[in-house]
């Protein structure tokens, strides 16, 4: 097939031998299947952010650190140069995530590097060296769908341990091979600890797949994992082998208004008092 015209400079560069063909295209990328020497990979190229229909970004964007100072600014005044070195910054975060999640115990395709907005990465397949399915896309027993949807509520903690929430997690960004679950496209992850938004994507994450899940094994929507797992979080309990129940109490301790109230009452009349005091002070004899 003729090269993409992203993808030539990687040719040029030998780190890409041969494009074999598109595998998909997307909201915010076109994915190729190319050959690295004897290897077949995958190459995902980011659409410019004019072209990009992601919702949303700036939301995601929260709390990423841009180490270098100049680019820092740039990017905060929208400069042209600023505007490239944003979307450095939000490619790079998936291939950074990659690693991280990898390390963590996530199943993700191992990435290879990214370069000039191309990102080369394992091409995930089947047991019969096929392309391996989004979830979206096979069907299964209530048995597997409860093992599979154990295992991924473990990601969603293993990630979150890492410091990262997916933001965009569904059957439509997993891929089944013959050992389970990979999850996949992750430029949009975020920051859990400096984003103010973390908590929600998280709460959606965990609700997309088990609503997903659900469909064939119907007793996953009384669960509540997206509560217990942040409740863990916040209170500094959750680690990456913690036992997860799907089951969480609400307080039932509500809030006490009158103790606040008076609270509130006995700071404002010692501070009258206090400027009354600073009033006395300053009249004349």
């Amino acid at each position: 097939m003729k090269i993409p015209k992203r993808i030539k400079p990687l040719i040029d560069d030998g780190l890409v031998d041969e494009v074999v063909r598109q595998l998909m295209s997307g909201k915010e990328a076109t994915v190729y299947v190319v050959r690295c020497g004897s290897e077949i990979r995958c190459a995902k190229v980011y659409k410019e952010a004019a072209k990009r229909s992601f919702k949303k970004a700036v939301q995601y964007r929260e709390g990423r650190k841009v180490r270098n100072s100049r680019r820092a600014r740039a990017i905060e005044k929208g400069s042209r140069f600023g505007r490239k070195q944003q979307e450095e910054v939000w490619q790079n975060a998936e291939v950074d995530a990659l690693y991280r999640l990898a390390a963590a115990g996530v199943r993700v395709p191992q990435p290879y590097g990214c370069f000039d907005g191309v990102l080369l990465m394992e091409l995930i397949t089947d047991d019969k060296g096929q392309i391996a399915p989004r979830l979206n896309d096979v069907s299964m027993t209530a048995e597997q769908a409860m093992e599979d949807h154990a295992l991924v509520m473990q990601y969603v903690t293993r990630m979150l341990c890492a410091g990262l929430v997916h933001g965009d997690l569904s059957e439509f960004n997993v891929l089944l091979d013959e050992y389970g679950p990979v999850i996949i496209d992750l430029p949009q992850a975020v920051d859990a600890a400096a984003n103010n938004n973390a908590e929600s994507m998280l709460t959606r994450d965990v609700n997309n797949m088990t609503d997903y899940y659900a469909l064939y094994a119907p007793e996953l929507l009384d669960s509540q994992y997206a509560k217990e797992i942040w409740a863990l979080y916040e209170n500094g309990e959750l680690h990456p082998e913690v036992e997860l129940t799907g089951r969480f109490e609400e307080s039932a301790q509500g809030a006490d208004v009158d103790a606040v109230m008076l609270e509130i009452k006995a700071v404002l009349a010692e501070e009258q008092d206090r400027q009354q005091r600073l009033h006395e002070a300053e009249e004349p004899d």
